[in-house]
């Protein structure tokens, strides 16, 4: 228990210190201010941890919710002209997505996360690192940076005019520092040494370059009184986005920390404890957050196995915002850009990136696709999208296998090649039918993305008196797949045709029970366990062709 104990304390106090130029940086980010990201970081830290179903999980401000967090601020001020008369829909958008998470965590929607296609997941992280850097290239020497990405690609010429070299140099020695401090030590975050060391170096250098500036001191103020409902045009679709993005993030963070602690999360909690979370970042003025896997493993490594850990890196962040705002003041605005650009090419999925032309074509082109729609158009679109194309590509490639690996066959053929492996061994069939029975055999779901390719084959079938549908590699059928079947028999029986159905599996023989297609369409009689039952049943003489 005393192992466990200490485990707890010592993962939670360096969650705490990692989070700490984080959620600052991220506060900076979102436009409403350093104090933001801070408040966020402990509501959610707090809260998610308390209500959350991941026990190791630290929940705070991350990379992709700022990236949205900071539209919603943009949208919402060019709407009502400022950040003080757009607050109430910021801070209503940011309760209503908590309270659309707790819904997702009650309709257990995390169940569905698992199907999220790997190059959606790909595009959507390497597009949100790529927003982050982006949006430090004017910070980064110095200057403000316009609010959207076109904007900041067209403007990109006035940088040369207007560089501070000083922000330069502490922009780069920030990144350095991150990048090489950890040679020496990983005991203590190196973005926290970055930002130590150089806002004393600012400080005592009397450097002119821009700070974090006043940081309100004691406790937050609740902004209840100031939710604004009144425009929900403009709140609904933000805090869509935001809280199916929180639910993705926080669901993969989680898959991560059972990874790694070889435990099992409840995403049902899961989603209701970053919901609630979030709701309290958003009555205190925070931003909103989700579970940080960068913080998450940080505490697993340091010995956290339980909510306290979490809980402890709340306070931790609380003790700082009651004691330290007056040195955070001082903390330069390029040592952040420094911090978020890291942070930015952290998320960037290389992996992805380096395998583009040795995964499938279609995967490559899904997540460059959500990739540059999740930059330049809009993240839940981006999601959107990337997993319609992944859903329709997969649909056709499972089709064209089913139709390379359907075949026929005539039973003069069959009786050629019988084998004693197979149950058609042994058939016996007069001459006079041999060659007026013919076996189409499918492998594979008969299913709306085949069903084209499935109507040709059985128009291609040679003019027979006895048709076989070998169906035991099928292991179901959808309803496109059962309309097409049941459209087929009745064209052929049209024509004459007797057909029988071989080897149903269960799904598929339910589907054709509950539809009627048995017996209404085809009678018990012409349903068989293997060819070899079916083709014994016409050597007696007990099926008759219809015409």
């Amino acid at each position: 228990m005393l192992s466990t104990l200490k485990g707890n304390i010592f993962g939670g106090l360096t969650a705490g210190v990692v989070a700490l130029p984080l959620a600052l940086a991220f506060g900076v980010q979102s436009g409403l201010g350093a104090i933001a990201g801070l408040y966020g970081a402990i509501a959610v830290g707090l809260v998610a941890s308390i209500f959350g179903g991941t026990d190791t999980q630290i929940s705070g401000p991350t990379g992709p919710m700022t990236v949205v967090a900071a539209a919603v601020v943009i949208t919402e001020i060019e709407a009502f002209g400022s950040l003080e008369a757009a607050m109430g829909t910021i801070v209503a958008t940011f309760v209503l997505a908590g309270a659309l998470q707790v819904l997702m965590g009650i309709s257990q929607v995390g169940q569905y996360i698992r199907y999220m296609p790997y190059p959606v997941i790909s595009g959507f992280m390497s597009g949100i690192g790529s927003i982050i850097i982006i949006f430090q290239i004017f910070p980064f020497f110095g200057l403000e940076s316009p609010k959207h990405i076109l904007d900041i690609f067209s403007q990109l010429g006035t940088i040369f005019g207007s560089i501070s070299i000083e922000s330069v140099a502490l922009s780069i020695a920030t990144i350095i520092i991150i990048y090489l401090f950890p040679y020496i030590t990983k005991i203590v975050p190196s973005q926290l040494i970055a930002l130590i060391i150089l806002t004393i170096a600012s400080t005592i250098m009397g450097l002119n370059v821009s700070v974090i500036g006043e940081i309100p001191k004691g406790l937050p103020d609740l902004h209840l009184d100031m939710i604004d409902w009144s425009h929900p045009m403009v709140i609904i679709l933000p805090a869509i986005t935001l809280a199916a993005l929180g639910a993705i993030d926080s669901l993969l963070t989680s898959v991560v920390a059972d990874n790694m602690t070889k435990t099992k999360h409840n995403s049902t909690k899961e989603l209701i404890g970053q919901g609630l979370g979030n709701m309290a970042a958003g009555i205190i003025g925070g931003i909103p957050g989700a579970g940080a896997t960068m913080r998450t493993a940080v505490n697993i490594h340091a010995g956290g196995v339980s909510k306290l850990s979490g809980i402890i890196h709340g306070l931790v962040l609380l003790i700082i915002l009651l004691g330290a705002g007056t040195y955070a003041a001082m903390i330069p605005l390029p040592v952040l850009a420094g911090i978020l650009i890291t942070v930015g090419i952290s998320i960037i999925d290389y992996k992805g990136l380096k395998h583009t032309f040795s995964v499938p074509r279609a995967d490559a082109v899904v997540m460059y696709v959500v990739l540059l729609m999740t930059v330049m158009v809009d993240l839940l679109q981006a999601v959107a999208v990337g997993i319609t194309m992944a859903a329709l590509l997969f649909m056709k490639q499972m089709g064209d296998i089913s139709n390379e690996k359907a075949d026929g066959i005539s039973v003069l053929e069959l009786m050629k090649n019988a084998n004693n492996n197979n149950n058609d061994e042994g058939i016996v069939l007069d001459e006079r039918l041999r060659e007026q029975v013919y076996i189409q055999r499918f492998d594979g779901p008969i299913f709306f993305g085949f069903i084209s390719s499935f109507q040709e084959i059985l128009r291609a079938s040679p003019e027979v008196q006895f048709l076989i549908f070998d169906l035991k590699s099928v292991p179901y059928i959808d309803q496109s797949g059962i309309y097409a079947l049941e459209d087929s028999i009745l064209e052929l029986e049209q024509k004459g045709l007797v057909v029988s159905l071989v080897g149903l599996q269960k799904q598929p023989y339910s589907m054709l029970k509950r539809i009627a297609l048995i017996p209404n369409l085809i009678p018990p009689s012409q349903i068989f366990d293997n060819c070899k039952e079916a083709i014994h049943i016409l050597e007696t003489g007990s099926l008759k062709t219809k015409v």
